[in-house]
């Protein structure tokens, strides 16, 4: 079933001059058209082969066979790579419990590790627990020159000599990066070549931050036996309103961007919050927190995101989303949870002073809040947009998925900046490299 979105409570109509006015948004829903006729245009093309990969097929058998087999017998997968080399993977992984509290750790094998982030003891930690002769490892840049991927992958490597597994390595260890290219270094596959280390290509039309539909994201989901298909004919959904040459008011996507920038431009509203009430969920959050910083963030233009996630979050920054700046565009995300989970016992509600608990079920607050939380922002004037679940699935987080890209991609053509590159990131990496080697 497609995600259902509403925009009402971030209208000037509705919520008073917080809300963006008829004016503005059909403005940027004009301007919307042609992002729009430019993402038919590439479909058609194969100029951004994102917008083709719902409807590919093929690759996917070997995909999940490869998966498979790399995670037979293992105790642990060792998922090396930042970003979007990580992100994605782990957006999906989560859908089968991965880092999930209180159900992660206690989940059947293999247990995944996503070392993202580069920090000396945990992963001197990390090397030293893991029953390293039960472990796989999976290095992942497209570029195959991240300087943090290859600092980890070089030490995995030591650590799996050092254990004399030195001539299991290209059972153990993956490689994912683009193909070789004429001129052009390729530190990951140089390394590993050396190993003889099995790799998989990176799809070279696909940039890191955008990748979770091809095998960036969905190997780690195959590997917890996640339908991979399900995932890109989820993505198609999405899509498909875009294809079907509906006007842009009609595609969520390009609703939710014209909302957005109309916002930002309009009234001054330079932060978007998106909100997700799941567990499952946390991780897309985060996900999309880079998408969208690193695909706006240009030019002195975009709006800085904020992931956030309910209730908990209810409990740390609703009292400033609701009393403080006005600078804010909400998004919640709520799914089917009412009626799920342990019922509460009428008389235990009683004994803690809340008899309006009895006979209610966890499932049923959640729902409650979370349409507490969105009826609360709107009635103080916060615009406010939300999106419904009936369930997460790998359909439905396919759909969502690709909603945010399709949605990331008409904000950046609203805005006039490339959506594709990330300058500012490649200086800091440039600069860092130079300090190291000073």
């Amino acid at each position: 079933m497609p995600l259902i979105q509403s925009i009402d409570s971030a209208l000037e109509k509705t919520i008073g001059q917080h809300g963006v006015s008829a004016d503005a948004l059909n403005a940027a829903l004009a301007r919307a058209e042609q992002a729009l006729d430019w993402l038919r245009a590439r479909h058609a093309d194969g100029g951004l082969p994102l917008l083709n990969l719902p409807e590919v097929r093929d690759e996917i058998p070997a995909l999940r066979d490869a998966a498979v087999r790399f995670a037979d017998r293992a105790t642990d997968i060792v998922v090396l790579g930042t970003g979007g080399s990580s992100l994605g993977g782990q957006t999906l992984a989560q859908l089968a419990g991965h880092a999930v509290p209180g159900v992660g750790a206690l989940r059947s094998g293999p247990r995944l590790h996503f070392m993202d982030n580069l920090d000396p003891e945990s992963f001197a930690t990390l090397l030293e627990r893991l029953p390293l002769h039960t472990s796989r490892f999976v290095a992942i840049s497209k570029s195959g020159g991240t300087g943090e991927t290859l600092m980890q992958s070089i030490a995995v490597l030591s650590a799996l000599q050092a254990a004399s597994l030195g001539p299991r390595i290209p059972d153990i260890f993956l490689g994912l990066s683009e193909p070789p290219k004429s001129g052009k270094a390729n530190g990951l596959r140089d390394l590993l070549g050396k190993f003889k280390v099995p790799m998989l290509e990176h799809h070279t039309g696909v940039g890191g931050r955008f990748s979770v539909l091809t095998n960036v994201g969905l190997l780690p989901g195959a590997m917890l036996g996640l339908d991979v298909v399900a995932i890109r004919a989820g993505a198609g959904l999405a899509l498909a309103p875009v294809l079907a040459k509906k006007e842009a008011a009609d595609v969520p996507a390009a609703l939710g961007a014209a909302l957005s920038v109309a916002l930002a431009e309009s009234k001054g509203k330079g932060i978007s919050v998106v909100m997700a009430y799941a567990d499952r969920l946390e991780r897309f959050t985060r996900w999309y927190v880079q998408l969208w910083a690193e695909s706006l963030g240009k030019d002195g233009k975009g709006t800085t995101p904020i992931a956030a996630l309910g209730p908990v979050d209810q409990h740390s920054q609703l009292q400033l989303f609701i009393a403080g700046p006005r600078d804010k565009l909400f998004t919640v995300i709520t799914t089917d949870r009412a009626g799920q989970g342990p019922r509460i016992d009428k008389d235990l509600a009683k004994a803690a002073g809340e008899p309006g608990l009895g006979g209610k079920t966890i499932g049923d607050l959640v729902a409650a809040q979370g349409r507490a939380t969105a009826e609360t922002l709107a009635k103080n004037g916060c615009p406010v947009r939300t999106i419904h679940i009936p369930r997460i699935d790998e359909e439905s987080m396919g759909e969502l998925l690709m909603h945010f890209m399709l949605e990331t991609i008409v904000a950046a053509q609203l805005l006039g900046v490339d959506a594709f590159d990330q300058p500012a990131v490649e200086e800091g990496k440039v600069l860092a490299k130079s300090y190291l080697t000073a």
